[in-house]
């Protein structure tokens, strides 16, 4: 079917007005109109090529609300007007040993990603939510709760679910001790997650000047990373800590902050850690660095329910379909809180 987006077309374009052909709808299929979608660090990371295998044309987009248009005649999960969402991915194996316990998201056989991947039934380009709609398999469509604002939903289906699975896994509950290192997209969700599950919560931060906002998200406590003084009085202190920085950073002064048995995970950064971690704390107090990436089917639904039960959304700025390049010049100088949402009414109809 005939489709409008807004794609780039190389590294360095600006995004624009695009048509393209999306598949006809599988009997297993639920097809899609969407309403809103967010809008992710890793739509600039992927549409301009910084971490390579950039596929042009690109329709960004993972944080994708909408309501059913149809369904195939096999679909048992979702109706017609059903308010649905659909995040990282689209497609996975469905049988190696992750995709059995629900954790598609690592795929042994690799999950096909919303948009930049390859459809393997196919061989169909995927593309993202920067469009009017999209195709995509019951089996990767989770279902928005009933009085959910969907806006604000919408990051939910990355920045929320790539928080909720580390604080899942590693039991968060009443009475745990965490901490969130940065304050953005990421890391505001994960305040609010952390909060509602009954964590004691602070906030690691660089920049003075966010604690009313940090505790409106749900941090009791703030502690400035670069005041030696301050990072001595939490030595020790936390259970798990959720790193959301998107870039290289020292860790070490973090891992000093860990109880005994204490995890920190990183969320936000891909690549090498400079200057290079220290074992010897990880050693002697049994605390280890880890690393998580989005959450699979299951958890994604589990999220979005609990988050329907707690009235929790993502503080969102909603913008226009033909902003989204200024909003990406916008997020690269951290100037959202915390994440921009398209309104897909919007996108121009020719």
């Amino acid at each position: 079917m005939n489709t409008r987006g807004y794609a780039a077309h190389s590294a360095n374009s600006s995004l624009g007005l695009f048509r393209f052909d999306r598949r006809e709808a599988r009997a297993t299929d639920v097809v899609i109109d969407i309403l809103y979608c967010g809008v992710c660090h890793s739509d600039i990371h992927n549409a301009r090529n910084d971490w390579g295998g950039a596929k042009y044309p690109m329709v960004p987009g993972h944080e994708i609300v909408g309501r059913v248009r149809q369904v195939g005649a096999e679909v048992t999960r979702f109706k017609v007007g059903d308010a649905v969402g659909v995040g990282c991915l689209v497609d996975s194996c469905q049988h190696c040993r992750s995709c059995a316990r629900g954790l598609e998201q690592y795929c042994e056989n690799g999950f096909t990603p919303t948009y930049n991947g390859v459809d393997p039934h196919d061989g169909m380009t995927t593309f993202g939510g920067y469009s009017e709609c999209i195709v995509v398999s019951e089996k990767f469509v989770v279902k928005v709760p009933d009085g959910l604002d969907l806006p604000g939903a919408a990051p939910l289906l990355c920045a929320g679910i790539t928080t909720w699975s580390p604080l899942r896994h590693w039991k968060v509950g009443t009475g745990s001790k965490v901490a969130v290192v940065g304050l953005g997209g990421l890391g505001h969700m994960a305040l609010k997650l952390a909060k509602a599950m009954g964590a004691e919560v602070t906030l690691f931060t660089r920049s003075a000047g966010k604690e009313e906002d940090a505790r409106r998200l749900g941090a009791d406590r703030i502690v400035l990373s670069t005041d030696e003084v301050q990072m001595a009085t939490v030595k020790g202190a936390f259970d798990l800590i959720i790193d959301t920085v998107p870039y290289v950073h020292d860790v070490n002064p973090y891992v000093a902050t860990l109880a005994i048995s204490g995890t920190l995970v990183l969320v936000g950064y891909l690549g090498p850690l400079e200057p290079m971690l220290n074992s010897a704390p990880m050693v002697m107090g049994r605390k280890a660095v880890a690393g998580s990436v989005i959450g699979g089917l299951p958890e994604t639904q589990e999220m979005l329910d609990f988050c329907g039960q707690h009235g929790i959304t993502s503080d969102i700025e909603v913008i226009r379909m033909e902003d989204i390049n200024a909003s990406f010049e916008r997020m690269l100088k951290s100037d959202v809180k915390y994440r921009f949402v398209i309104d897909m009414s919007t996108l121009p109809a020719v």
